[in-house]
């Protein structure tokens, strides 16, 4: 690695730490927006049980969500925002 790269590199590492720190703030932020469950199911015109099983999870998870009782996390959060927004995609697997 040359020394230019290697200096780029050592600055970013000294940015991530006070960042952590939270000595910076970030120079830009991602937000994902919160899915709601029941409306994208509804938009499908699916039972619970069929969007259960086309998503993979549990029946007592997608109730929950649709319950306000959890809140969809990671991954599925993704992958509801993707059904929401491209539902093509998810009808096609």
């Amino acid at each position: 690695m040359d020394d230019k790269l290697f200096n780029e590199l050592l600055v970013s590492t000294k940015e991530a730490k006070e960042i952590l720190a939270k000595k910076t703030a970030p120079n830009r932020t991602f937000y994902i927006d919160e899915p709601n469950a029941k409306e994208i199911r509804t938009k499908f015109d699916l039972t619970q049980n069929e969007f259960a099983k086309l998503l993979n999870i549990s029946v007592a998870t997608l109730r929950n969500w649709e319950q306000g009782r959890r809140r969809p996390e990671g991954p599925a959060r993704v992958l509801l925002n993707v059904a929401n927004s491209h539902p093509d995609v998810l009808m096609g697997l």
